[in-house]
């Protein structure tokens, strides 16, 4: 057995390891790339999730919320709001706003009228059936 580890020794296994690195993270990008459409559901969004997502994001609900674990963390998780709460929930609360409540965060009242509100619930339920791999990992964001 040689004693000595040379430099072509170095360099076969460098790149004999990156070789096999890179044919892993193609494999898994492929697969990756396999599931997003079985994943995302964009085949079903429809006008109103659509108009939901466009209030939603002109508002900049983000700038508080987080959705499915990205955004800001001052206010609670929106990709899970409709399967945790309902519909019924989400609209009265939307309505409500602000609560008034001292020493607590308070969420604005953007007036939006009664149709735009059906549509971001809308968006809430697209979201809602997002697979997302179980993220964010407790219930509530």
């Amino acid at each position: 057995m040689q004693q000595v580890f040379t430099k072509a020794m170095a360099r076969n296994i460098f790149l004999g390891g990156a070789g096999f690195f890179l044919v892993i993270y193609l494999a898994l990008t492929y697969d990756t790339w396999q599931r997003i459409p079985i994943r995302d559901h964009a085949d079903r969004i429809t006008p109103a999730v659509a108009r939901g997502k466009y209030l939603f994001d002109t508002n900049d609900c983000m700038g508080c919320h987080t959705v499915n674990g990205e955004g800001a963390y001052f206010a609670p998780e929106l990709g899970n709001v409709y399967k945790r709460r309902g519909p019924d929930f989400i609209k009265a609360w939307i309505l409500s706003q602000p609560t008034g409540v001292a020493g607590r965060r308070q969420m604005p009242n953007f007036h939006f009228t009664n149709d735009q509100i059906d549509d971001l619930v809308a968006y809430m339920q697209w979201l809602s059936n997002i697979d997302t791999n179980n993220w964010p990992p407790n219930i509530q964001g």
